[in-house]
């Protein structure tokens, strides 16, 4: 495996974006979030992160397949559902840069591509400037779901490790279809940050 990760803006960030669509339905669909996608929805999310201002994708690829990708925004240039709970908190979003998804395959986990996600997002805000948090959040499931893996450990630790932190009581709202179901649920997001 010849494995790198490189920053994706502009015209590379788009041609990247179906990989993303692919790569967000795979990952995923596996537990903490479940997610039954389809490509209609995804089409329409990505193009909507694709044309935000100071977008970035980062992509791991393994030769010339993209096999990971992390993705990050302003916070100003994503839906109003991501923002809402920090307006509702107070929070200046003009000064937020929202870090969205970090998918990659099963095969490449552990060996040091979610640590470069992190780190070249990052980079990425501290080079456009004006920000002084980073954000993510993260769905939290019962502890009690019969689909949780046995033996599955979260990423907290690893989240808490790069710096982040929990925000107590900044917590959103996100619907969308489990594996399974046959309609869409809200799911409690968490979300976490850390100052740049």
């Amino acid at each position: 495996m010849t494995l790198a990760t490189a920053p994706l803006t502009g015209a590379a960030l788009r041609a990247a974006l179906p990989d993303l669509a692919r790569l967000r339905i795979e990952v995923f669909r596996e537990w903490p979030y479940l997610y039954d996608g389809s490509y209609e929805y995804e089409r329409e999310y990505i193009a909507n992160f694709s044309v935000a201002d100071g977008a970035i994708v980062v992509a791991a690829r393994d030769g010339d397949r993209i096999v990971g990708a992390a993705t990050a925004a302003p916070m100003g240039g994503h839906a109003d559902e991501f923002a809402a709970p920090y307006l509702a908190a107070g929070y200046d979003i003009s000064k937020i840069f929202y870090l969205g998804e970090s998918v990659l395959l099963r095969a490449y986990r552990g060996r040091g591509l979610g640590v470069a996600f992190f780190e070249a997002r990052e980079a990425h805000a501290r080079a456009l400037g004006g920000f002084t948090h980073a954000s993510f959040c993260g769905v939290r499931r019962p502890a009690t779901h019969p689909l949780k893996p046995q033996g599955y450990v979260s990423l907290d630790s690893f989240w808490r490790k790069r710096g982040y932190a929990p925000v107590p009581g900044l917590v959103g709202s996100f619907t969308w279809l489990d594996v399974g179901e046959a309609e869409e649920t809200a799911k409690p997001m968490q979300y976490w940050m850390k100052a740049l």
